[in-house]
């Protein structure tokens, strides 16, 4: 199993970007969490198929329609992490 935080900036608050998150990463089979940030970003911690995390990390290049990335920053993760996908 394969695990990362990713830390989204950009126009990533008020633009369903967790909810789509969610929807992709539980399309892939991922299980994690998507949090707004206080300084505007987004954190998104996910753990599954290596290949489907990958998948993930593309997707949030650009996120849903209305969202305006500006960056993707990814890190290890080695912590648990509980099943399914929620919002924070």
């Amino acid at each position: 199993m394969a695990a990362a935080r990713f830390l989204v900036r950009g126009k990533v608050q008020g633009v369903f970007f967790r909810a789509s998150t969610r929807d992709a990463a539980t399309r892939w089979g991922l299980d994690g969490i998507a949090r707004n940030l206080d300084d505007g970003g987004v954190e998104v911690i996910a753990a599954g198929d290596a290949a489907a995390l990958e998948q993930l990390a593309r997707w949030l290049q650009h996120g849903p329609p209305m969202a305006h990335v500006e960056s993707v920053q990814q890190f290890e993760w080695n912590e648990p992490t509980s099943p399914g996908f929620t919002i924070a």
